[in-house]
């Protein structure tokens, strides 16, 4: 009889953890709706020159270095800040870098070049902030690329 209430008493318990750590980590994926909004004075969509692009991924190579993006083509907003990581693999095929802005609370920008075997060049990159609501995400648009704005929560869902 002894037997039959210690195997109860066990599968009572890990049935019971079980249950509290699936509570946990429903309760760790839960989204902030309410978090605020970072790029509120930048339009929806920032076109971005490839050479741009191009002179931030080659020249700025170095960790601690000062880097810049114009985000408006006049120069009234600037994403500017300090390299923190830098990467080149497979012979210059693969170069990515990434900023952590002054300008913007602390927010980076991550932009990675990829070049195919025809020597043609990819860009990818995007400009977030866990700590607020909106992000930019680099894409290619009509032979162009474009930063758009979009919500930090449904690109996590993405």
């Amino acid at each position: 009889m002894k037997n039959y209430r210690i195997k109860a008493l066990t599968l009572a318990l890990i049935l019971a953890t079980g249950v509290s750590n699936a509570q946990q980590s429903s309760l760790l994926h839960e989204q902030d709706n309410n978090k605020p909004r970072l790029f509120t004075q930048l339009p929806s969509r920032i076109p971005v020159e490839t050479a741009e692009l191009e002179k931030l991924i080659s020249n700025n190579q170095e960790t601690g270095k000062d880097a810049a993006l114009d985000l408006t083509g006049k120069g009234s907003a600037t994403f500017a800040g300090k390299v923190v990581s830098t990467a080149s693999k497979y012979d210059n095929s693969i170069r990515s870098i990434v900023i952590r802005s002054s300008s913007f609370n602390g927010a980076t920008f991550s932009l990675s070049a990829l070049a195919d075997e025809n020597g043609n060049i990819r860009y990818t990159g995007r400009i977030i902030s866990f700590k607020h609501g909106d992000v930019y995400e680099l894409e290619s648009q009509d032979n162009q690329y474009v930063l758009v704005k979009k919500d930090f929560n449904r690109l996590v869902q993405e």
